[in-house]
C-alpha cells in the first residue's frame, strides 16, 4: 500500500512541494493537503502567536 502524499511548504522560495524535495531547513510541514501547506505561513503565525500568550500568563 502506498503511504499517502505529503505536502510541504518551502520557506525559502515560497512554494508547495510534493513529497520531501527541498532541503529540511527550508521546508515547513508535512501537511495532508495542498491547500494546508499552502497556508502553512498563516498557521505558523497563530502557533507563535498563541505559545506567546500562554507563555506570558504562565510567567504571570
Amino acid at each position: 500500500m502506498a503511504e499517502p502524499t505529503q505536502y510541504w511548504y518551502n520557506t525559502k522560495t515560497h512554494e508547495v512541494e510534493e513529497g520531501m524535495v527541498s532541503p529540511a531547513i527550508d521546508r515547513a510541514g508535512p501537511y495532508a493537503t495542498r491547500d494546508e501547506a499552502e497556508h502553512a505561513l498563516a498557521q505558523i503565525k497563530a502557533n507563535s502567536e498563541k505559545w506567546a500568550a500562554e507563555e506570558a500568563a504562565e510567567d504571570n
